[in-house]
């Protein structure tokens, strides 16, 4: 098909011109606020990124009543992991259901919510501590109250577990703060941020063990997966019973069911055959994600069992390499869905792969104490920070513009 093209007079000539290209949509505070996804994203990366840049490289600003290692704890699981997972629910709530859970004013409202808080756990008062530990709790009762009337309304029955997993979140987030603000006891805040981490290790397994094989069906020709319905239940089953006993103090219990939980993950993983997906980096992301996790709770389970494993190693292989790697691949897989863009990957968002993988892997390694762990240490914040500010970069101009 031939262009069109317009012709302009110059004096006696008539020259062709090739029309003007059209130009993109501009930013649109209605679209901003269409879907969860959108502002909880940027909202998510762009505090992972700072906060860790507070806590490697300047920590002595970090002088409120949350401080030092319960403030980096708290900040890493729900100040980004939790609200990547928010956003991402919001969204696929939506779709599951056909009620969108949040969006508009109250999308508007639960993002400052989000932000008061975050600005309040950097303020050196007990007053702004407490007004931002409401603000955060009401950002989450916000979210389990939204997906609850999506799936209520909607008889989705598939889903009535998503509001209280939520719910469950922001309660272990109370007890977290609780223990904070009453002398920060180091055995009692450990407690319950690995309960909360291992019911967030239960929201992204339920969700992975959804979308990983679908994702992957779709993008591969004539690959078929199993999508391990039944050991999933059971899979669901162990993580909740560790999040009792882990609360409860139950060692053993914990152990089996971690073991449960982890083994799983890791026959489910072989199970959807990785090799065939090798070559698509919007897939193999996720794969490696999902695979840490399962390795993670096996540690942590290890850990419960009595072995001598350091606690901080279950830690940073579920956190850093299961959610965050997950994550990383979620949070462009889904954007470029929604947002109508090609299923794709370019050199920027494989280097920001590239690199959320080596800061897993150097902070891995700086767990082991030796001189070098200090460099190791500020190696990864500083591959962990260009990694997200790629992705920022890149899909931010998206993020705040109509789907194409």
């Amino acid at each position: 098909m031939k262009k069109d093209i317009t012709i302009r007079v110059k004096g006696p000539l008539m020259q062709p011109q090739e029309p003007a290209p059209t130009n993109p949509a501009q930013p649109s505070l209605r679209a901003f606020l269409e879907l969860g996804f959108r502002p909880l994203y940027i909202a998510g990366t762009s505090w992972a990124l700072i906060a860790v840049l507070l806590w490697i490289f300047a920590p002595q600003w970090l002088l409120g009543p949350l401080s030092g290692l319960a403030w980096h704890a708290h900040e890493m699981l729900w100040g980004f992991v939790v609200t990547i997972a928010v956003g991402f629910l919001m969204t696929a709530g939506a779709n599951w259901t056909g009620i969108n859970p949040m969006h508009s004013r109250t999308l508007a409202v639960a993002a400052s919510l989000w932000l008061v808080a975050r600005i309040g756990f950097l303020v050196p008062s007990l007053t702004a501590f407490w007004i931002a530990s409401a603000a955060e709790l009401c950002f989450f009762l916000m979210a389990a109250v939204g997906m609850g009337r999506s799936v209520v309304l909607s008889r989705n029955q598939r889903n009535y577990a998503v509001p209280l997993l939520l719910a469950g979140l922001g309660a272990l987030d109370a007890l977290y703060l609780t223990a904070a603000l009453d002398g920060g006891d180091y055995a009692v805040l450990m407690q319950r941020m690995q309960a909360a981490l291992v019911l967030m290790a239960l929201v992204a397994l339920l969700v992975g063990r959804r979308v990983i094989p679908f994702f992957a069906m779709r993008a591969t020709p004539g690959l078929t997966i199993p999508m391990h319905t039944h050991s999933g239940w059971v899979q669901l089953g162990a993580s909740a019973v560790a999040v009792a006993s882990l609360l409860a103090g139950w060692s053993w219990l914990t152990a089996l069911a971690c073991l449960v939980a982890g083994a799983l993950a890791v026959v489910q993983i072989i199970s959807w055959k990785p090799l065939a997906v090798r070559t698509n980096a919007l897939l193999w992301i996720l794969y490696v994600g999902y695979a840490l996790l399962g390795l993670g709770l096996l540690f942590a389970a290890a850990h419960a069992a009595g072995l001598d494993l350091p606690r901080v190693l279950s830690v940073h292989v579920i956190a850093m390499g299961g959610f965050s790697v997950l994550i990383i691949g979620m949070v462009t897989r889904t954007a470029l869905g929604h947002l109508g863009r090609p299923l794709a990957t370019d050199k920027t968002i494989r280097t920001s792969y590239w690199l959320i993988l080596a800061a897993v892997a150097l902070r891995l390694a700086a767990i082991a104490p030796s001189l070098a762990s200090p460099w190791l240490l500020r190696a990864a914040a500083l591959a962990w920070i260009t990694g997200l500010g790629l992705y920022l970069w890149q899909f931010v101009p998206m993020l705040i513009r109509p789907r194409l």
